[in-house]
């Protein structure tokens, strides 16, 4: 069974339970969020966040440098997660800062950029665990063991090491895959697994590869600023 989704193609990506926070100036997706807004109440306000493949977030100007929707400018990952709308911020210029939550993963069967000003997707809503699971468990805490062991190899202060892990097996697989130092690539595979041990497994195998070359190179590949949460768009 297929769902119609509003579809914002980012250069990151969004993992259930995960706060990603946006800053909305295309025309496009400012009619995408006034139309969350104006659902009526109880309504779910979701969009379809997805990685973008190959290609540009921002679309290419038209006339006037207003920016014209082209499906054909991105390609898309085939795995995203719905982001909730939570706060809105409306700006002076028009445009909106808001806040969302990464909720439930689906898989695109098909992209629409006639129906809408922004794109759209029929999607198939993709499995999520249930039920206590011995083996994540297990898993689990080999997890925090070693990505403690990663964190001290990226951070200085003690007291960022010693921070609280989520205990539920799949809560801690996707910190792990949004926290880490990863790829897209590599935070979109780990999306697209579809049960928590198979993914709390492959992230044991990233979390040791990025600290034995951490160990080899003494650096970190990317800004400390940009592991704690997604990346936001600017």
């Amino acid at each position: 069974m297929t769902a119609r989704l509003p579809v914002f193609p980012l250069a990151t990506v969004l993992f259930p339970g995960l706060v990603l926070p946006l800053h909305i100036f295309e025309e496009r997706y400012r009619a995408l969020v006034r139309h969350l807004v104006d659902l009526p109440e109880g309504a779910p306000r979701e969009f379809g966040v997805v990685a973008i493949q190959a290609g540009w977030e921002v679309a290419p100007a038209g006339p006037g440098g207003r920016a014209t929707p082209s499906a054909g400018e991105v390609t898309l990952h085939e795995v995203g997660c719905t982001a909730e709308l939570r706060q809105v911020t409306e700006l002076a210029d028009g445009g909106f800062d808001i806040v969302t939550v990464g909720r439930r993963r689906f898989r695109i069967a098909e992209v629409d950029d006639s129906a809408e000003p922004y794109l759209t997707a029929d999607v198939e809503w993709l499995p999520d665990p249930g039920g206590p699971d011995e083996v994540a468990d297990l898993l689990a805490a080999r997890v925090i063991a070693v990505f403690r062991q990663y964190l001290g190899l990226i951070r200085s202060d003690p007291e960022e090491i010693s921070e609280q892990l989520p205990e539920d097996p799949t809560v801690l697989s996707h910190l792990v895959a949004a926290t880490a130092a990863l790829t897209v690539d590599d935070r979109q595979r780990l999306l697209a697994i579809d049960d928590t041990a198979s993914r709390l497994r492959a992230e044991l195998r990233l979390l040791n590869r990025e600290a034995a070359l951490l160990r080899q190179v003494r650096a970190v590949p990317v800004p400390l600023s940009e592991l704690a949460s997604p990346p936001t768009p600017n």
